[in-house]
């Protein structure tokens, strides 16, 4: 990982069904990894809505993880630090270079 690591985290992956019949995210299961190092980073921006013709500030979550990680979208990462669980929007490939940077996630916090 070439980023500046600023937790650990588990990745959490796969559904299970609730008492109802539906799939609901498996928080609970065996991770598919654990003690992975990675940079979790919120960041603020100031968005406008026409709707209220107004300027909100709205959070968002940015992440690294190394190359070596097998990460994929949809996964569940928790930090092991603080115990909030965020969900991967998107990622960027890694291996589309010859120097093999970290994946570059888009998060968004779930609890």
């Amino acid at each position: 990982m070439r980023a500046v690591a600023t937790t650990t985290v588990s990745i959490l992956r796969g559904t299970v069904t609730d008492g109802y019949g539906d799939a609901v995210d498996d928080n609970t299961g065996t991770p598919a990894a654990t003690g992975v190092p990675a940079s979790i980073l919120e960041q603020n921006r100031r968005v406008f809505l026409p709707a209220e013709q107004a300027y909100r500030i709205v959070r968002t979550y940015a992440g690294r993880v190394g190359p070596e990680i097998d990460i994929r979208k949809d996964d569940r990462l928790l930090d092991e630090q603080i115990n909030i669980v965020y969900l991967v929007i998107d990622l960027s490939d890694p291996h589309a270079s010859v120097m093999h940077p970290d994946y570059q996630l888009q998060l968004s916090r779930t609890t």
